[in-house]
C-alpha cells in the first residue's frame, strides 16, 4: 500500500508539474499566431486521445509520464499548406520564438509562486528555533551559543521556526558568508548578538545534518515511550508492534523517554532486543530486530516507528507561521528566487568539484519524496510540489541542446549572428546535449540505486 500511495503521490506530481510546462509553451504559441498540432502529457503509447478545438490539435496522454512535449507547425518537420505558412513556428520572428520556449520554464517558477503563496497563506507548522545542547568544538559552541536561548535572527532577518533558520544557514554557507550575526533570547528577556563563524564549513558538508556540523540543535521535550505510528514493514511492524504501546523496557533496562527509546535502537543495529510492552493495561514480551541504515557513513539501527506527541503539552515549542494575502504574494516571490537561486549555485558547486555529485537525485529519489511529503500531509506536499516545480524550471533553462535553455542559447546566437545557426551546428549541438542528459541521468539513477542499497 506505501509502494502504491508513492507511485501515485509521484504521478500526481509529475502530472502537475508537466502539465503547467506544456501548458506554458502552449500559450503563448497561441498568443504568438502559431498552429500547434499536438500537446502531449508523457511518452510512449497514448491512453488518452482527443482531436480539439479549431485547429483540431491532438490531446495526449501516453503511458510514460516522464515528460511531455507541445508540437507546433513548422517547415522543418513536414510539409506545410501554402495558407498555414505564416502560422508556421520557423516562420516566426526570433523573439517570438524565444518567447514561446521560455514560456514553459517561466510557467514552473509562477506555479511554485502560486504554491509557496497558498503556503503562507494556510500557514506552516513547525518548531520554534529553541537551542538544545550545544555541540562541542563547532562553530556554535565557539559562538558560545547557550542551550534553551531562542534564536530571533539570522543577519537581522527574523526567523520564526527552525525551518527559517536551516534554510537562512544553508543559503548564507552556499554563498559563503564567513560570518553571521544571530541574535538569540534567553527564557529572562535578555537579548545576546552571536558572531556564527561558517568559514570552515565545506560545500561538500551542506547535505544531511547540515545543522549539526553547526553544532546547533533543537530542543527536544522529553516524550513517553509510546507508539503513535507503525511504518509498514518495517522492524516494528513485523515484530508485531502496535499503535498505542509504550515500551517499557529494552533488555531489562527501563525506558522513560523516546530519546533514550530511540539511541538504544539506533545504537543496535541487526542486533536481537527484548522489549516489555504495555498493552491493553498487561506486560507483554516482544522480540525486535532493528534494520541496519547507513547514515553518514555509520551503521545505525532503525525500526519504523513514530511517537505520540499531546500537543496540548508543548503548545510553548510550536509555532504556525502565516501571513496576510498581499504579504504572502512578495514572500512567495522571494521565496521562488532564493530557491532558484540556490538549485542554480549547487548546480554550479558540482560541476566545480565542490560538492559531491552524490546530491544529484533521480526519479527514484523524488518518487520517494513525494510520498513521504504526502503521507505528512498536504501542506508538506505542496511545499515538495513548489520545490520540484522551480527544479524543473531551473533545469530546462541550463544551455544545454535538447533543452529549452538550449534553445533560447541557439536563439542568442542568432540575435547576435544575425541569422539562425546551420542545420548541421544545431545536428551536433543535439548529440552533444543528448549526450550530457545521458552522463546527468546516469549519476542521478546511480544515487538513486546505491541510497537503497546503503539505505
Amino acid at each position: 500500500m506505501t509502494i502504491l500511495f508513492t507511485i501515485l503521490s509521484f504521478i500526481v506530481a509529475l502530472g502537475i508539474l508537466i502539465t503547467f510546462h506544456e501548458f506554458g509553451h502552449y500559450l503563448v504559441a497561441r498568443l504568438c499566431g502559431v498552429k500547434v498540432l499536438k500537446f502531449s502529457i508523457g511518452f510512449g503509447k497514448p491512453l488518452f486521445r482527443k482531436q480539439w478545438g479549431k485547429d483540431q490539435t491532438e490531446w495526449v496522454v501516453a503511458a510514460i509520464p516522464l515528460g511531455g512535449y507541445v508540437k507546433m507547425l513548422d517547415e522543418r518537420e513536414g510539409k506545410v499548406e501554402p495558407e498555414d505558412l505564416p502560422r508556421s513556428f520557423n516562420r516566426q520572428t526570433v523573439g517570438r520564438r524565444f518567447a514561446i520556449v521560455s514560456a514553459g520554464p517561466i510557467a514552473n517558477f509562477l506555479l511554485a509562486i502560486f504554491f509557496y503563496w497558498l503556503l503562507f497563506i494556510i500557514g506552516m507548522n513547525g518548531m520554534k528555533p529553541i537551542l538544545g545542547p550545544i555541540v562541542p568544538s563547532t562553530p556554535a559552541a565557539f559562538s558560545a551559543f547557550v542551550e534553551g536561548e531562542t534564536i530571533q535572527k539570522i543577519n537581522n532577518k527574523p526567523v520564526a521556526s527552525w525551518q527559517d533558520v536551516r534554510w537562512a544557514l544553508l543559503t548564507h554557507a552556499v554563498d559563503q558568508t564567513p560570518h553571521l550575526q544571530v541574535e538569540t533570547v534567553n527564557d529572562k528577556g535578555e537579548i545576546a548578538q552571536r558572531n556564527l563563524n561558517l568559514s570552515h564549513i565545506s560545500p561538500d558538508e551542506l547535505d544531511g545534518d547540515f545543522l549539526g556540523i553547526i553544532g546547533l540543535s533543537s530542543y527536544q521535550p522529553a516524550l513517553k515511550p509510546i507508539i503513535d505510528q507503525v511504518m509498514s514493514g518495517g522492524a516494528a511492524d513485523k515484530a508485531g508492534l502496535l499503535v498505542g504501546d509504550e515500551i517499557l523496557a529494552i533488555d531489562d533496562e527501563d525506558i522513560y523517554d523516546w530519546q533514550v527509546l530511540v539511541q538504544i535502537i539506533q545504537n543496535s543495529p541487526n542486533q536481537l532486543l527484548s522489549l516489555d510492552v504495555l498493552r491493553d493495561n498487561q506486560v507483554i514480551r516482544v522480540a525486535m530486530t532493528p534494520e541496519s541504515s547507513n547514515e553518514g557513513g555509520q551503521q545505525i539501527g532503525k525500526v519504523g516507528i513514530v511517537p505520540f506527541i499531546d500537543y496540548s503539552e508543548f503548545e510553548d515549542l510550536f509555532v504556525k507561521v502565516s501571513y496576510p494575502a498581499a504579504e504572502s504574494f512578495f514572500r512567495a516571490i522571494d521565496k521562488t528566487w532564493d530557491t532558484s537561486i540556490l538549485t542554480l549555485q549547487m548546480l554550479g558547486k558540482m560541476i566545480t568539484g565542490d560538492v559531491s555529485m552524490k546530491n544529484l537525485s533521480g526519479p527514484i529519489s523524488i518518487a520517494d519524496y513525494a510520498g513521504q511529503s504526502a503521507q505528512m500531509g498536504l501542506a508538506p506536499y505542496i511545499g515538495f510540489l513548489a520545490l520540484i516545480s522551480i527544479s524543473l524550471g531551473v533545469l530546462n533553462l541550463l544551455p544545454i541542446p535538447v533543452l529549452d535553455g538550449g534553445h533560447l542559447m541557439y536563439y542568442v546566437i542568432e540575435i547576435v549572428k544575425g541569422k539562425p545557426l546551420s542545420e548541421k551546428a544545431m545536428l551536433l549541438g543535439h548529440q552533444v546535449g543528448m549526450a550530457m542528459l545521458f552522463t546527468l541521468m546516469t549519476f542521478a539513477i546511480y544515487n538513486d540505486i546505491h541510497r537503497i542499497f546503503s539505505g
